[in-house]
């Protein structure tokens, strides 16, 4: 992959001709994040409009819920056609693996390749005090991820979503054709904005990741192609 398929860009919008603007403003990006905010308000308009354009799609719903509830939701998600689909693998290990078998079957069913399930194991604006004073859970952070991410392999699932600062551990310990999709990464030129645990885009592929997450300091940007391009230059000092 060259480095502008490597970055996933966030729709993160509540329209459709915003989304557009989006895409127009970047031709060069490769792939996209759909996520709730945009999906919730237009509905699967946005997919088609992004194959259209033969973009790659990240939906990024984050499925959380009873099994059977899991599954209906990535069986019809599978449906669209999308490359990448999220649930959390803290819905457990039955969710996980019935999840998988309604994605493959789903796609199946209409005709396309079955999308990449991509487990999150720890959402990147938490942090270790988060962890132990508000969910109360007695890990530390790492190892919470590390359980989360083998639960995920166990249960069929193709990919992970994690902080890159814990692709290391994760890439060590994952199949080798584990897809780790990494969000909170920020250039050393931009704000961090809600990301507890960030990562440069070039520290991020360095650590493991296959995917960046990178959204406002593209799409807020005054110039949002020099920027995606900038952050383009930086990985490929690196790939």
């Amino acid at each position: 992959m060259n480095p502008a398929d490597r970055v996933i860009v966030p729709l993160d919008v509540s329209s459709l001709e915003q989304a557009i603007g989006l895409l127009d403003q970047l031709p060069q990006a490769t792939f996209w994040k759909v996520g709730l905010e945009l999906f919730v308000s237009i509905g699967s308009p946005i997919l088609v409009e992004l194959q259209a354009r033969q973009k790659r799609i990240f939906l990024d719903l984050k499925f959380h819920d009873i099994p059977n509830t899991v599954a209906g939701a990535c069986r019809a998600a599978a449906s669209y056609g999308v490359d990448l689909v999220t649930v959390h693998a803290a819905a457990g290990r039955k969710a996980l693996q019935v999840a998988q078998t309604a994605a493959t079957e789903g796609a199946i069913a209409a005709g396309h390749k079955p999308p990449t399930l991509l487990a999150i194991t720890l959402l990147t604006s938490l942090s270790s005090r988060d962890l132990a004073f508000d969910l109360k859970i007695p890990l530390e952070l790492p190892e919470y991820v590390l359980q989360m991410a083998l639960l995920a392999q166990e249960s069929g699932l193709g990919g992970l979503v994690c902080s890159p600062q814990e692709a290391t551990q994760l890439r060590q310990i994952c199949a080798p054709d584990t897809v780790l999709v990494c969000p909170g990464v920020r250039p050393d030129w931009a704000e961090a904005g809600d990301q507890q645990r960030i990562f440069t885009p070039a520290a991020a592929l360095k650590a493991g990741a296959t995917y960046l997450v990178i959204g406002r300091p593209i799409t807020q940007a005054a110039e949002p192609a020099t920027a995606f391009n900038r952050i383009c230059d930086e990985l490929a000092t690196v790939l």
